[in-house]
């Protein structure tokens, strides 16, 4: 089938959520798309000082104000988007990822593998990783960030029939775009890592994001692959399908092969 996936990348605004949702939706309006990937905490920023600043820009589900305008702009393009945001629920506050849809259905993913100081503000993640569908049906999962260091992230989503992983992030070690080249070619599945771009800074704080948002194909390779600090959504055509094809070789299955017998993963 015929499917067109989307990487958004660009600069939030530190601490104005509305002024980013505003940018944002001009860019995903501008956008023919049947999926569309946004950053990492897109609508907030990264680098907080304070837990009073997380306070002031989380938002619960399905509430929140901003989600509500998500939800509704879905429906507007007929598109699936997926961002990162601050949750707030239950007294805590989650690194999370929402998935709306067309038909008005949504999935949130709270944040399992925290990075650096987001452990002295968010709490892990409580569910285990879980597919969705997207529209038309195609399975996604969910990733955010740091998730990329864990094989077993990306394995979970594969082995519940995954065929599109959607990665929002806020990455500023160098090896992750590179490295999702192996977590799409060793569970076949498409991917789509989208990153902030600029250097945010928060009193005495400072934090250089790498762009290079990307969408990957099931063997790993670079459908598309964006700069470092451009500000643009770029889409590519898919088979969603092909990821259900495991096939190494002739004689190899890249699951069918898998000796879980011999593993320790605990």
């Amino acid at each position: 089938m015929k499917y067109k996936v989307s990487v958004l990348q660009y600069e939030p605004r530190f601490l104005d959520p509305n002024g980013n949702y505003e940018s944002l939706e001009a860019m995903l309006r501008q956008t023919d798309s049947d999926l569309i990937v946004l950053p990492e905490l897109a609508l907030s920023g990264y680098v907080f000082k304070e837990m009073g600043e997380l306070e002031h820009v989380a938002e619960s589900i399905p509430e929140g104000p901003i989600f509500k305008r998500f939800q509704a702009l879905a429906s507007e393009i007929n598109s699936s988007i997926v961002y990162g945001f601050a949750e707030a629920a239950d007294n805590v506050f989650y690194n999370s990822s929402a998935l709306v849809n067309p038909d008005g259905s949504y999935a949130i993913y709270r944040k399992v593998q925290l990075f650096n100081r987001e452990k002295l503000f968010f709490t892990p993640g409580d569910s285990p990783y879980r597919t969705h569908l997207a529209k038309d049906g195609v399975r996604i999962g969910m990733m955010i960030c740091f998730d990329w260091q864990f094989p077993e992230a990306a394995r979970s989503l594969a082995l519940q029939g995954a065929q599109i992983i959607t990665h929002p992030a806020n990455l500023v070690l160098p090896w992750c775009q590179e490295a999702m080249k192996t977590r799409s070619l060793e569970n076949r599945v498409f991917s789509i890592t989208s990153n902030r771009t600029g250097t945010e800074k928060n009193a005495n704080l400072s934090q250089y994001f790498t762009g290079q948002s990307q969408i990957l194909g099931t063997k790993g390779e670079v459908l598309i692959r964006l700069n470092d600090s451009e500000a643009a959504v770029y889409t590519v055509e898919i088979d969603p399908d092909l990821a259900k094809d495991k096939t190494v070789t002739e004689l190899n299955d890249a699951f069918g092969d898998r000796r879980v017998d011999m593993y320790t993963l605990s």
